[in-house]
């Protein structure tokens, strides 16, 4: 039995991801929550007689769960038939994934409004039908968790799935009506306490709203929904609601910013949730007790991300409070500023003076009054450890347009309304200097040097030049890079010819898609300038920043290993588009500009570029969301149809994901069941390079898996399976040990990997699939040779005498004595294998031919019976010496 589960107090985001879900995976049973909040169970009193939702007291006895979909929340409920030990659970949500998930758990999901939305853009990308009240349901999921779509956690994505929804005949006259559920008058009355109770922190500039209330005696009314009608009576930063039920306290709290992490409050209280929504259960506790306790720590839960000392501008120029208007107003026309401080004698901070109070002064011909009499009062100022939050804050409270910044009693600086809109292009530079950092850590200088080089060459013809795909993608996961490739926006061809006309070496080109392999002279030989690489625009300042600002997401890591050796060669190639005449074809190519290239590509991770011109060097190209799916792990394809036009890009999804730990996030899953009858369409050869790739990977049995359970494998062929036996195998064959013990090469690896694959597939299948996968014939042997080994180990266990095993064995091709030691569960047929391989093997006799001459025997077939009957001999024991050996001819002879 499969369920769908979420969490209890369950919203109708809950109660319709759950149903999405049940939509996506029909066979699976939306089992209701026994705690669902008021105004959905309202909705399914009025509307839930077709709906598919089931109650947990009627599921079925006796049926065990063997798989569930969460939705919504990442913490199990158990229900009737499940263990304890479940280890098929899909997660789907919108909120962060845990650093580390339970063995047998997946996580899909992304940082959204709503859950509901993830299944919503499923549902759509596959043309699911839906009801009126089943869209309608859907969307009062997302309007209650994005708070009407204002909420700041609020995408595009979510906006786009409403839409949809609309289109499918959403009422929301009737979302309105639920999502403005009248209180129960217990729940008014909580509420109205709440409404007394509530003090407002102000902490690093953020609102921080704490309230309290005690229920009535014997009443069990959710809470969340006053949580919800307060946070929208008084819009603060964060939310947190205590209501004491019957001795025990309720707590509920609600974030709209990254700086507050409401779950790591909870978990000081024993509960748990997300950054931005989160509960826990009290016992024993008062309300005002803990209350009292929630004001004391919340300041330490407060850590803003973007500082003043982020933002601010140094050496902030400042006029004394006995200046004259006229001299202030040189002072801004001499340097365009809008305002300055005023300072006293001492140098404190008294006030502002702005243009506009300057001109108003001047207007009424104060030109020599002193600039105190115009000035705005106040000792307003920050520190550069605040937040941007109280910055802006404190120009919202005081009209001011610039703020002091104090540091020990010292004016250090300013931050003005300007620095605040350069907010996000500060976070674009940082950016920057940090990819020039991590390009300068991987990079040989030599090699580093000449790609500079190029930028400019190409920069003089006009053209722009970029890293695009794999490498961007690695050098910003801390992956090891290979291949140094650049794609051209201009003429790759032309620009080649002008590298090896400077630098020498030679090139190949290919006309038809625009492509140049260079490849270089000796190293020694290359006359690149090897100058110091230096960070421009304030660099250092913004390599600092980024650390700080950026808040670098757990997938992007800091670079860890370089390239260790130059490269031979490096790729170019013109930027183009592609055209699929019909689905599976071969693309149509033609020029085009670089984010027209980016868009052709087949996930949006590998969207991302690296310019590499010399007035735009580092800065990085992200067209599509490829960054932020790098932070997220996420697998995305850029359009509905990229599995239909490449079928080999689900192949390529799976190894992503093993490789990298990523997911395909929903939408993009769902699109792949249409896809699977191309696999049939494309040539072999396209898979194999793909299973090739496979089997180069860490460990191919993950994305072995992933394609088994999309469906893949089996439309491939119904015989490949991957299993608990392959994984055994596949573990057993990458151990140094038995790699040593077989003297297996790296690149012989990927035959033993096919072997294990094919060897439980019958002989037919075998030469269908090396038929129709054009497996090449230094693999195609040996898996033509597997029923041979099946039938050899068959009788091997049977066979004591070593010159049996021997006789047997000998007539295979060596690669398949480690597969067939791979492959048996028998240590028995091992050890004879291994016993085969490092002695049996080499026993020979010691006599040769020219002895048997001298005794007069003339050649001929008596001589092959002589040999290995000694030999026969020595294998078992009989004989150990060249005296027996010439002992036993002579008997033979004699006889």
């Amino acid at each position: 039995m499969h369920v769908i589960l979420t969490h209890e107090n369950a919203d109708f985001d809950a109660i319709a991801s759950s149903l999405g879900a049940h939509k996506l995976y029909p066979n699976a049973r939306p089992v209701l929550p026994r705690r669902v909040n008021g105004n959905v169970q309202s909705f399914l009193a009025l509307y839930g007689a077709g709906l598919p939702f089931v109650d947990p007291d009627t599921l079925p006895r006796g049926q065990h769960v063997r798989r569930v979909i969460l939705v919504d929340t990442q913490s199990l409920t158990y229900v009737r038939g499940m263990s304890k030990d479940v280890n098929d659970v899909m997660v789907i949500d919108h909120h962060t994934p845990p650093d580390v998930l339970p063995v047998g758990w997946r996580f899909q999901g992304e940082t959204l409004g709503a859950t509901t939305t993830l299944l919503v853009e499923a549902l759509s990308a596959r043309l699911t039908p839906v009801s009126r009240v089943e869209a309608t349901l859907m969307l009062a999921g997302i309007y209650e968790d994005t708070g009407n779509l204002t909420y700041a956690a609020t995408s595009s994505r979510d906006l786009r799935a409403a839409a949809w929804l609309m289109e499918q005949g959403a009422s929301l006259e009737v979302v309105a009506d639920f999502l403005e559920h009248p209180l129960t008058p217990t729940q008014q009355t909580i509420y109205d306490a709440l409404k007394e109770h509530v003090e407002t922190l102000e902490i690093d500039g953020h609102p921080v709203v704490v309230s309290w209330a005690k229920s009535p005696p014997d009443t069990d009314e959710e809470i969340s929904t006053l949580a919800h009608k307060l946070r929208d009576l008084l819009d603060p930063s964060a939310l947190f609601v205590l209501v004491e039920i019957n001795g025990n306290t309720q707590f509920v709290a609600r974030s709209s910013t990254g700086d507050i992490n409401v779950a790591e409050v909870a978990a000081h209280f024993g509960g748990g949730g997300h950054d931005r929504a989160a509960a826990a259960f009290i016992r024993h506790r008062q309300a005002v007790d803990v209350f009292t306790e929630l004001h004391n720590l919340l300041p330490d839960f407060v850590r803003p991300r973007v500082k003043v000392r982020n933002v601010m501008s140094l050496g902030v120029r400042t006029v004394r409070a006995s200046e004259p208007v006229h001299a202030v107003y040189q002072h801004m026309l001499r340097t365009g500023h809008e305002g300055f401080p005023v300072v006293g004698p001492e140098g404190d901070i008294l006030g502002l003076v702005t243009r506009n109070a300057v001109d108003r002064a001047r207007q009424h011909q104060w030109e020599y009054q002193p600039v105190e009499r115009v000035m705005q009062h106040g000792a307003v100022s920050v520190s550069p450890e605040d937040s941007v939050e109280r910055v802006r804050a404190l120009m919202i409270q005081t009209g001011w347009g610039q703020i002091p910044v104090v540091e020990e009693g010292q004016l250090i600086g300013v931050v003005t309304r300007t620095d605040l809109i350069r907010l996000p292009l500060l976070e674009a530079n940082a950016v920057q200097q940090d990819i020039i950092r991590r390009m300068e850590h991987y990079f040989p200088a030599p090699l580093l040097a000449l790609i500079r080089q190029i930028g400019e060459l190409a920069a003089q013809q006009g053209y722009n030049v970029y890293f695009v795909g794999g490498i961007v993608r690695d050098l910003l996961l801390g992956q090891p890079l290979v291949d140094v490739d650049i794609v051209v926006e201009g003429h790759a061809i032309t620009l080649g010819k002008a590298l090896a006309e400077k630098f020498g070496g030679e090139i190949h080109t290919h006309s038809r898609f625009g492509t140049v392999k260079w490849t270089l002279p000796e190293w020694e030989k290359l006359k690149v300038r090897n100058e110091k690489l230096e960070m421009r625009n304030g660099a250092a300042e913004m390599a600092n920043h980024a650390s700080r600002i950026t808040n670098a997401p757990s997938k992007i890591q800091n670079p860890k290993s370089k390239i260790e050796s130059l490269p031979q060669f490096i790729d170019l190639v013109t930027a183009r588009t592609e055209f699929y005449e019909h689905p599976t074809a071969l693309p149509l190519v033609e020029r085009s500009s670089i984010k027209q290239d980016l868009h052709r590509r087949d996930f949006t991770i590998n969207t991302l570029a690296i310019c590499l011109n010399p007035q735009r060097w580092g800065e990085l190209l992200d067209f599509y969301g490829g960054k932020a799916d790098l932070e997220g792990g996420v697998i995305r394809v850029l359009h509905s149809l990229s599995f239909i036009d490449d079928p080999t890009r689900i192949l390529r999804a799976a190894r992503f994901e093993a490789r990298l730990g990523f997911h395909l996030d929903l939408q993009s899953e769902s699109l792949i069941a249409n896809a699977l009858p191309m696999l049939d369409r494309i040539t072999g050869g396209r898979i194999r390079h793909e299973l090739d790739l496979i089997f180069h990977e860490a460990q191919p049995e993950a994305a072995l898996d992933r394609l088994q359970a999309l469906g893949a494998l089996a439309h491939i062929h119904p015989e490949l399976v991957s299993d608990a036996w392959l994984h055994e195998r596949f573990a057993c064959l990458r151990q140094p040990e038995n790699l040593a013990l077989w003297d297996i090469a790296a690149d012989e690896i990927a035959f033993f990997y096919y072997g294990l694959f094919f060897y439980r597939v019958p002989p037919e299948a075998i030469e269908h699939l090396i038929k129709r996968l054009l497996i090449p014939r230094r693999i195609s042997s040996g898996l033509r040779a597997l029923p041979a080994l099946h039938e050899t180990l068959s009788k091997l266990e049977s066979l004591e005498r070593p010159s049996q095993i021997v006789t047997l064995l000998e007539p295979l091709a060596d690669e398949l004595l480690p597969l067939g030691w791979l492959a048996s569960d028998n240590p028995a047929i091992q050890a004879r294998l291994e016993r085969y391989a490092r002695e049996w093997r080499h026993v020979q006799c010691e006599m040769t031919g020219k002895d048997l001459k001298k005794l007069g025997l003339p050649p001929g077939p008596t001589y092959r019976h002589i040999f290995e009957t000694l030999r026969a001999a020595r294998l078992d024991g009989e004989i150990t010496t060249r005296e027996e050996e010439e002992r036993r001819v002579s008997e033979m002879l004699a006889s």
